[in-house]
C-alpha cells in the first residue's frame, strides 16, 4: 500500500505528528489521516508491534487536523506519557467527484462513519469500512500499529456516535475500550441522525444498525468493563441531538457499566475536549496496557525463544566484557555453560545501568575482578534450570537479585524480620564465582570470565543461583521490571523498611538520581509532609517536584561559608525527621546526618562510597539523639518482596516509567548507556537485548 507523508512535526518530547495521504479502496478517493507516534515507537520492530493505538473520530465539519490543532498539545502530552499512538482520520471522503450538499450536517465533513447504500452517496461514503477494516490494515502493514487488536476508540459528537456504534458492532475483542465526548447517542431519534440516515440509507429504520442506543440494548451481557462518556451541561445540542439518557437507559437494561461525567458549565466545543482529554487517554491507556500485558504473557512462552533446543547445552552469545578498570567494555562472543545444581540460566531481555556497575568499572570496588561481566539490574526469562531447582521453570519471568534469599529455616538472616542480608552465597559472590566455586562464562579463547554480584547481566545469557531469582508476573514488561533489581527498590525500601517512616514526617534527600527520586516517591507515598530535595544539578528539581518534593536546595547556590546542613536546619528549625544520602560521597553523608532532627532524627546511608573512604562526624551529633544507619536493597527480602513490588506497579500504585530517561537497543550499546549515565541528565538507561 502506497502512502505519502505530507508533513512531520516533532511534538511532546521526541514524539512525532504526521499527516499521511493514501488512495482509499473503501471511499475511492484520496484520504488523509493524522498520526501521533510516541517517542518509544521509533526504536525497533518489537516495540512497534506492541505500541497501542487510539482512534479519534472527529465531529461534524471537521477534517483530520481539527483534533491535532485544538486538542493536540494536551492530548499528545498524555499519549506520550501513556505510550500510545493516536490516529485521527478525516470525517468523510473529499474530492471533485464526491457528492456534497450545502449543509454542514450532510455530505463532506459529515460521513457519520457508516457505509451509504443510497445514491449518490453509495459510491464513496464508506467510512465504516474505512475505519474498521482499511485503516487498521494500513496501520498494521505500514506502522505495525494495532496488531492483535491492540487498539481503542474515542470520538466527539458525530465521532462519538461513530466510536460507540463501531465498538458495539465490533464487540468480540476488536477494541480494548471505548469512550466519547458529547456523542450522538440515539441518532435514529434526533434531527442530525434522521437526516443522515434518510440520505445515506434511504430510511431512518436502516440506521438502527448504527445507533449506539439500539445496539447496546441488543447486547445480552456487559461487553466492556466500562464505557466512559463526557457531557457538558451547557451543550447547546444536548436535549435535541445528543440524548445521553437514552444510552444510559439501554446500559441499565443489559447491565453494561456506563459512566457519564456531566460537567457543569461546559459546552460542545474543543475547549471542552481539551479540558478532559487527558482523563480519556488515561482511561484507554490503562486498558490498552492491560491488553498489552496479556499479549506479552501469551507470547512469552519458553518455546518462543527455542529454549528446548538449548537446554543442557553450551550457549554461544554476545556479551559486554569488562577487561580492565577504566576501559570501555568489549563487545565479545562468549560461551555460557548450562546451569548446575541449584542454578538457573536466563535469557536477559532488558538491563538497566546502575552506578554500582560504573563504580566497579572505574576500579573503585575492592571486590572488582577482571575480566568480568558486569550488570545486576535486569529483567529475564528462564531458559533452563539445574538439578534441584523447584521455584522457577523455563519460560518464567524473573528479576535476578544481588541480595539472595535462601529461605532456609537454619538461616537466621532469612528468618529475621530485621534484615535481608542472607549470607548463603556471599563469599563466592564476592569472589566472582558461582556457589560451587566455578565459573560459567568463557571467552572465545576458552578463558574464564568472572561473574559479578551473582548476576552478570551485561550478557545475552547468564547463570544465577536459584536463591537469587525473584519470579515475577509475566504481565510486567521486562524493560520496566528490571528497575526493581536494584535502584528503585533500594530507594523505596530505605523509606518503608529501613527507616519505617511515619506519616507527616519531614525528609531531606541528598542526590536526585534514580535512587534519590525513588526515595522522594517512597516518602510521598508514606505521607511525608515536607520533602527537601538536594542536588548540585538544579535541572533535576522538576523531576523531584513532580514526585512529591516540596522544597529544593542546590548547595552551590548557598552563600559562601553556609553549609547545606546548617541551611536545612535553618529551614526546619531543628532539622528533618529523616535524611537520606543517595550520593556515595562521605562528606554528603555527614551533611545528611547533621541536618537530621535533634533528639530523634535518623539518617540513612544508601550511596556506596569508594573503597577506603570513611565517614566521620562529631560524636555529639549522635549523643544528641541522631541515628546513623545504612541499607542494602532497601531491606527488601528479594524473592518474597520483588514480586510484590511488581504487582503494586501493575496496579499503578508504584509507577516506574518515569525513571527510564534513556533507551538503547542491543547489548553492544551498553557503552552508550554508560556514557548517558555519566552525562548527569540520566536517571536510568535501559538496554533491551
Amino acid at each position: 500500500m502506497t502512502i505519502e507523508i505530507i508533513s512531520t512535526n516533532r511534538v511532546s518530547n521526541n514524539a512525532t505528528y504526521q499527516r499521511i495521504k493514501h488512495v482509499s479502496k473503501s471511499t475511492k478517493t484520496d484520504m488523509i489521516f493524522g498520526l501521533f507516534l510516541p517517542s518509544n515507537y521509533e526504536k525497533d520492530d518489537a516495540s512497534k508491534m506492541l505500541t497501542p493505538v487510539l482512534y479519534w473520530l472527529s465531529g461534524l465539519t471537521c477534517d483530520d487536523t481539527n483534533f491535532a490543532i485544538k486538542a493536540g498539545p494536551t492530548a499528545f502530552e498524555e499519549a506520550e506519557k501513556q505510550g500510545i499512538a493516536l490516529v485521527m482520520p478525516d470525517t468523510s471522503p473529499r474530492g471533485e467527484n464526491v457528492p456534497n450538499v450545502d449543509s454542514y450536517d450532510l455530505g463532506v465533513g459529515a460521513g457519520f462513519y457508516i457505509n451509504a447504500t443510497s445514491p449518490p452517496y453509495d459510491d464513496h461514503y464508506h467510512m465504516y469500512t474505512y475505519i474498521t477494516e482499511e485503516l487498521p490494515q494500513l496501520l498494521e502493514a505500514e506502522f505495525s500499529l494495532g496488531c492483535d487488536n491492540l487498539k481503542s476508540i474515542c470520538g466527539h459528537s458525530m465521532g462519538g456516535h461513530g466510536a460507540l456504534s463501531i465498538a458495539l458492532k465490533q464487540n468480540e475483542g476488536q477494541w480494548a475500550s471505548v469512550s466519547a465526548f458529547s456523542p450522538i447517542c440515539n441518532p435514529t431519534d434526533c434531527p442530525w441522525g434522521k437526516k443522515a440516515f434518510e440520505a445515506y440509507f434511504g430510511s431512518v429504520e436502516k440506521g438502527k444498525e448504527h445507533d449506539a442506543t439500539v445496539l447496546l440494548s441488543q447486547q445480552k451481557e456487559q461487553v466492556y468493563d466500562e464505557i466512559l462518556i463526557e457531557q457538558g451541561s451547557d451543550d447547546q445540542f444536548l436535549a435535541e441531538q445528543l440524548k445521553p439518557e437514552a444510552l444510559e437507559k439501554a446500559a441499565q437494561s443489559v447491565g453494561q457499566t456506563l459512566k457519564i461525567n456531566r460537567r457543569d458549565g461546559y459546552d460542545h466545543s474543543y475547549y471542552f475536549i481539551s479540558s478532559f482529554i487527558k482523563d480519556h487517554l488515561a482511561f484507554h491507556g490503562k486498558r490498552l496496557t492491560k491488553k498489552k500485558r496479556q499479549l506479552l504473557v501469551k507470547k512469552s512462552s519458553a518455546d518462543q525463544y527455542g529454549f528446548s533446543e538449548t537446554q543442557g547445552k553450551v550457549i554461544t552469545c554476545k556479551a559486554m566484557v569488562a577487561r580492565a578498570p577504566k576501559q570501555p567494555l568489549e563487545h565479545e562472543t562468549i560461551t555460557v555453560d548450562p546451569p548446575k545444581a541449584g542454578e538457573v540460566r536466563v535469557k536477559v531481555i532488558a538491563n538497566a545501568l546502575c552506578h554500582t556497575d560504573v563504580y566497579t568499572l572505574d576500579g573503585l570496588d575492592p571486590e572488582g575482578l577482571f575480566p568480568c561481566i558486569l550488570g545486576h539490574e535486569a529483567g529475564c526469562i528462564v531458559e533452563s534450570v539445574g538439578a534441584g531447582v523447584t521455584s522457577v521453570v523455563p519460560g518464567d519471568h524473573v528479576v535476578p537479585c544481588y541480595t539472595p534469599q535462601c529461605c532456609e529455616a537454619s538461616c537466621i538472616f532469612c528468618q529475621s524480620p530485621k534484615t535481608n542480608l542472607c549470607p548463603a552465597i556471599r563469599s563466592t559472590q564476592g569472589q566472582g564465582v558461582m556457589p560451587d566455586g566455578t565459573i560459567r562464562f568463557k571467552d572465545s579463547n576458552g578463558k574464564p570470565i568472572y561473574h559479578f554480584m551473582g548476576c552478570s547481566t551485561f550478557s545475552e545469557y547468564t547463570v544465577v543461583a536459584e536463591i537469587s531469582c525473584a519470579k515475577i508476573s509475566k504481565e510486567m514488561p521486562l524493560d520496566e521490571a528490571c528497575l526493581f533489581g536494584c535502584g528503585v527498590s533500594t530507594g523505596l525500601g530505605a523509606v518503608w523498611n529501613t527507616c519505617k517512616m511515619e506519616i507527616n514526617s519531614s525528609v531531606a534527600v541528598f542526590g536526585l538520581g534514580a535512587v534519590g527520586l525513588a526515595v522522594v516517591q517512597g516518602a510521598k507515598m508514606a505521607g511525608a509532609s515536607r520533602i527537601i530535595a538536594v542536588d548540585v544539578n538544579s535541572s533535576k528539581f522538576d523531576d523531584a517536584i513532580s514526585l512529591g518534593a516540596t522544597d529544593t536546595v542546590n548547595p552551590k547556590d548557598l552563600p559562601e561559608g553556609t553549609s547545606v546542613q546548617s541551611h536545612i536546619v535553618g529551614m526546619t528549625k531543628w532539622g528533618c525527621d529523616y535524611t537520606f544520602d543517595c550520593t556515595g560521597n562521605v562528606e554528603v553523608m555527614r551533611s545528611a546526618l547533621e541536618c537530621a532532627h535533634r533528639g530523634w532524627g535518623t539518617s540513612c546511608v544508601i550511596g556506596v562510597a569508594a573503597s577506603g573512604h570513611e565517614i566521620s562526624t562529631r560524636p555529639f551529633q549522635l549523643v544528641t539523639g541522631r541515628v546513623w544507619k545504612g541499607t542494602a536493597f532497601g531491606g527488601f527480602k528479594s524473592r518474597r518482596d520483588v514480586p510484590l513490588l511488581v504487582e503494586r506497579s501493575l496496579t499503578g500504585e508504584i509507577p516506574v516509567k518515569h525513571f527510564i530517561s534513556h533507551k538503547f537497543y542491543d547489548v553492544d550499546k551498553t557503552n552508550d548507556a554508560i556514557d548517558a549515565l555519566h552525562s548527569g541528565n540520566c536517571l536510568r538507561a535501559v538496554v533491551k537485548y
